[in-house]
């Protein structure tokens, strides 16, 4: 424990760069995602809107940003990263792949807590004339609230795993931190102590989550 002490002011900067990364990238995930998934839902053959040319065309795209592995998108970004922050390496250099990877991961989520909500509730609204701004922002996002609470928690805890990828490239936080001890000093102690912090980190992003998700569920009240 005497190195773990001796080390601390580097686990706290670097859990200081873990929190930077997912501070930027989550909340953009969520801001461009949202309208992203429900205009997904909106102009899907069952949508509100449907326009099947345009929306295979996003749809692709948005699988292919998704199911990219993300230490390749972290690469193959690489001018694109450097036009935007300057650098390529650091944790500002990981924030812009991580947010790009983010928000096609968030909008397929939105989709499909919309999409689950069924019919009946879109169909009611436009029986009593509501438009489809008024159907979106007050049918939709309101019933799918819990959903997409939950959702930003599965996306959070994905993506700390994602920021710890990140240290294979010296983007910085826990991922980082852990290999330079772990992987190249061979300080065993060192690296366990990492991943119980990741461990930690996530445990409580899920509690928060979950609690959340209770306190809006309708059904709960």
């Amino acid at each position: 424990m005497s190195r773990i002490a001796e080390l601390w002011p580097e686990i706290v900067q670097a859990l200081t760069e873990t929190f930077a990364m997912l501070i930027v990238a989550i909340p953009l995930a969520v801001l461009i995602g949202t309208p992203l998934g429900i205009w997904l839902y909106s102009t899907s053959p069952r949508g509100l809107k449907p326009r099947p040319r345009i929306h295979r065309i996003v749809d692709t795209a948005v699988n292919t940003l998704r199911s990219f592995p993300f230490l390749i998108l972290l690469i193959a970004i690489i001018p694109i990263t450097r036009f935007i922050v300057g650098t390529t390496i650091g944790t500002a250099a990981v924030i812009v792949p991580l947010t790009i990877n983010a928000i096609p991961y968030f909008a397929r989520l939105v989709e499909q807590n919309v999409t689950q909500l069924g019919g009946g509730v879109v169909e009611a609204a436009r029986a009593m004339g509501a438009t489809r701004g008024q159907i979106v922002r007050e049918v939709l996002l309101v019933e799918a609230k819990p959903a997409i609470v939950g959702s930003i928690t599965i996306t959070t805890v994905s993506f700390i795993s994602y920021s710890a990828m990140a240290g294979l490239v010296g983007g910085g936080g826990i991922g980082d931190f852990a290999i330079r001890y772990g992987y190249y000093r061979y300080e065993t102690v060192v690296m366990f102590f990492a991943i119980i912090l990741m461990l930690v980190l996530v445990q409580a992003v899920q509690i928060i989550g979950a609690r959340l998700v209770r306190s809006l569920d309708k059904r709960n009240a």
